[in-house]
């Protein structure tokens, strides 16, 4: 029982993450019917702004020598981190996927795959290949202990975050005027555009939001794991992918159902079989899952024709 509550615990933690991850992914394809494997970038990216950010902002003794400069510390680090890989992910629409709005959507799936490999290869080149250790002493090591299963504070600042984030966007997306024109041109772009909505400002803003989650998603696996490195982002980006699929790809609600799912299932995986298995475990349930509801579990399924 210790094992099931302690792998749950994990489970959680790293399901916030991947549902964060999962966002943007489902944001973009809602909005435009693209997949945006540039995607995994803007997580490794944000891990790396953070990095620069926090050492930065760590010189500072104002930031450093009491809790709350401490709190205040990261929640600079992530404004940064968050706004700046935003503005990329802008700047990437613009560049790299606009001019191909109206071009077969194999072009634009090309084109994400191509700024994938660049974002990935100039932090490579331009920064390094090594792997960077993540500071993650600022946060007290201890945590809290229910039945012999034990919460660390840090996982409880990740999975604290990422559900407050979640809800936000839930909020931001059914609420307020902004939302509403995103959820109207994810049904008809061309009727949305008809009706007086600006387009282009609702696809940056999804452009500018998925990329700020992924980079907060980002500088929590530095601090989860402890380390950050220029691959980091494809094997997360994949399975977020995947988490995005099996709760329904295009639904807000189905990517955070399918992230938990997907890091719950995961961590049981690694805690009762192997960890060696659990990339196997977790894409069977993928494909199983597919197999009976086509659409995901909150999606809906749809015939195109050809």
């Amino acid at each position: 029982m210790d094992i099931f509550g302690q792998q749950l615990v994990n489970g959680i933690t790293l399901g916030g993450m991947y549902a964060l991850i999962a966002l943007g992914y489902t944001l973009v394809y809602g909005i435009m019917l693209m997949i945006n494997f540039a995607h995994a970038e803007m997580f490794m990216g944000g891990a790396f702004v953070g990095l620069f950010t926090f050492n930065f902002l760590a010189q500072f003794d104002a930031l450093t020598g009491s809790g709350m400069g401490i709190i205040v510390l990261f929640l600079l680090t992530f404004l940064i981190a968050g706004v700046s890989i935003g503005i990329l992910g802008v700047l990437i629409e613009r560049i790299a996927y606009r001019p191909l709005r109206h071009a077969p959507r194999l072009a634009a799936l090309i084109s994400a795959i191509g700024v994938s490999i660049f974002l990935q290869q100039a932090v490579l080149l331009w920064i390094t290949a090594r792997s960077l250790p993540f500071p993650n002493d600022k946060i007290p090591s201890g945590g809290l202990e229910f039945g012999g299963v034990t919460i660390t504070y840090l996982q409880l600042i990740i999975v604290g975050t990422s559900i407050l984030l979640l809800f936000f966007l839930d909020t931001f997306v059914s609420k307020t005027k902004m939302g509403k024109a995103m959820r109207a041109t994810s049904q008809d772009r061309d009727a949305a555009g008809l009706m007086g909505i600006d387009i282009n400002r609702v696809i940056a803003a999804a452009f500018f939001i998925g990329p700020a989650l992924g980079a907060a998603a980002g500088i929590f696996s530095g601090l989860y794991y402890g380390s950050i490195k220029f691959d980091m982002g494809f094997i997360p980006g994949i399975k977020s992918f995947t988490a995005a699929v099996v709760g329904g790809i295009g639904n807000l609600r189905g990517a955070m159902l399918g992230g938990f799912l997907i890091g719950i299932l995961e961590a049981m995986a690694s805690g009762y079989v192997s960890s060696a298995y659990r990339d196997v475990i977790v894409f069977g349930a993928l494909i199983l899952v597919l197999t009976f509801r086509p659409g995901g579990l909150l999606g809906q399924s749809s015939v195109e024709k050809v």
